[in-house]
This record gives structure tokens, sequence and C-alpha cells, in this order.
């Protein structure tokens, strides 16, 4: 590993330690920095992840978690989201399996319930409100009981 390279690793680890990044993201941030070199920002890639400074699991249950608690978003758009990323299916599956369905029901009745207050007297409210529901990524079966 030559001295840019080196500077470049120390750059991305530092950042690494103050959130979680995913692996794309650091392929990406490596490879600009290093002027597009894919087979040296690889290394870099590689020693982070074998340093353990970069870890899809741990970003994909962060991502989840602070979507599903902070955005509203629903396992379908925090699936969508993580696939674009770049994460692995198995990944994902194991990041939504944190969230609890009791806390994602109840931020949606929410959410269903201030979107209602807002479209009364709307003749075509209930449409809106299910388009609003599925597009915050969740399922027609849970939107169902809240209409």
């Amino acid at each position: 590993m030559d001295a840019e390279q080196k500077k470049v690793l120390d750059r991305l680890q530092s950042q690494c330690s103050r959130r979680e990044y995913c692996t794309s993201d650091i392929r990406r941030k490596a490879l600009a920095a290093l002027g597009g070199d894919a087979a040296r920002a690889g290394e870099v890639v590689e020693s982070l992840l074998s340093d353990r400074f970069v870890s899809d699991l741990r970003y994909a249950a962060a991502f989840a978690r602070d979507k599903a608690h902070l955005g509203g978003w629903g396992p379908v758009k925090i699936r969508y989201a993580l696939s674009g990323k770049g994460i692995s299916q198995s990944d994902i599956a194991a990041a939504l399996q944190e969230i609890e369905p009791d806390a994602a029901s109840g931020r949606l009745e929410k959410l269903m319930a201030a979107k209602a207050k807002a479209l009364e007297g709307d003749p075509q409210a209930r449409l809106k409100l299910i388009r609003f529901a599925l597009s915050r990524g969740y399922e027609y079966d849970e939107i169902k009981p809240y209409l």
C-alpha cells in the first residue's frame, strides 16, 4: 500500500469511526479519492472490511432502525433503499427483523391519523390515504385496518 492509499485509508477510517457506511459508499469514496483506480481503491476497501470499520450488516441495521423510527418508513421502502445500496438480501432481512412490528404499526396508525385529518372533506381521501401509506413503504394488508 503506497503513501496515497495510506492517507485515504486513514481518512476513511476516521469517517467510518464517526458513523456507519456501507461497502458501496466507501468504495465510491475511495475511488474518488484515488482518481478512479479501482485496484488501489479495492485494497483500501478490503483493509477497512478486514479491520471491521465497515460492515454491511451493521449499516443495514442502523439504516433500518433510523428510517423506521425517525422517518416513519415501512419495511418495503427500507428494503428497496438498502437493495439500491448493494446490501445483500440476507443482511436486509436480518436488519428488518430488528424492527419491532408493534412499534411499526403504532407509527403507521399515527401517520394515517395525521394524514386523514389533513384530508378531511376530500372525496378521494381514502385513495389518497392508501397511496400515502404505500409510498411510505407499508403493504396494503398493513394499511387496511386503519382505513
